[in-house]
């Protein structure tokens, strides 16, 4: 930790499991987690991570007068993790299948996340269903699922997981290509089967994969946000296996957070 300096005080989202029908024990309760991996690679640097509680769907608020907004006053900045489809509804869709819905509970939890850390002027770091997300808070629409609905595309999707990987070019004119110090682009771990459809305002594209999908976006408004569509946190502290050092991208969310 570098002496004189306090460490950054970065804000995680949680994921949701909600409770199951029929089930006993812990699985009858709400459950706020994240993935270690995501945390880890944050913590790389001079960072608190705290994971910021949700308001659970029909439950009773047990926290006095604390708000998100709170915690957007208090931290540095946001990072959202990956996990559960946003529900179509969000922007304004019925889901296409029963098992696309989503997590319509999770949405307006992060959604206010957003807003209120955007309304602060905090930088905010979307990955995977977190960049989707920046998309849909900024009036922005997904495919609900890129094999039906965009079949020319490869599969973005594997039972492989962390070990699914595949190219992404970065857009010459963007600032990811600077971050990245010139890279064309490389190999990153991405899945997911839906993906950014109709933009939202004031978003630029950052990269693509090889068969046009959207894989990085920047807002282009008065403070950082930004979201990658595949998982730096499993990619390591160095290229390994060709994958692309995504140490550039925590760097730049973290001096944005230090401003």
């Amino acid at each position: 930790m570098n002496a004189g300096r306090p460490p950054l005080r970065i804000g995680l989202s949680a994921r949701l499991f909600h409770p199951e029908p029929g089930a006993s024990g812990l699985k009858t309760k709400t459950l706020l987690v994240f993935e270690q991996s995501v945390a880890q690679w944050a913590m790389a640097r001079d960072v608190l991570l705290l994971m910021v509680p949700s308001v659970v769907q029909g439950g009773e608020l047990m926290r006095s007068n604390i708000r998100l907004r709170n915690y957007a006053e208090y931290l540095d900045g946001l990072i959202l993790q990956g996990g559960a489809d946003v529900s179509p509804r969000a922007y304004g869709e019925e889901p296409l299948r029963p098992e696309w819905s989503g997590d319509p509970v999770r949405d307006a939890y992060e959604l206010e996340l957003v807003h209120e850390f955007m309304e602060a002027g905090k930088p905010v770091l979307g990955i995977c269903r977190g960049m989707q997300l920046l998309n849909v808070a900024l009036g922005g629409s997904l495919y609900q699922d890129l094999r039906t609905q965009r079949p020319e595309t490869d599969d973005h999707e594997s039972g492989h997981y962390d070990q699914h990987v595949h190219s992404v070019r970065f857009e010459p004119e963007g600032q990811m290509a600077g971050w990245f110090g010139g890279l064309p682009g490389g190999k990153v771990v991405s899945i997911h089967h839906q993906a950014i459809n109709r933009l939202g305002r004031d978003i630029a594209v950052e990269a693509v994969s090889e068969d046009g999908v959207i894989e990085a976006i920047r807002w282009n408004g008065g403070s950082f946000v930004c979201g990658v569509q595949w998982h730096p946190e499993f990619h390591g502290g160095l290229p390994e296996g060709g994958l692309l050092d995504c140490n550039p991208l925590l760097e730049a969310f973290l001096s944005a957070a230090r401003r």
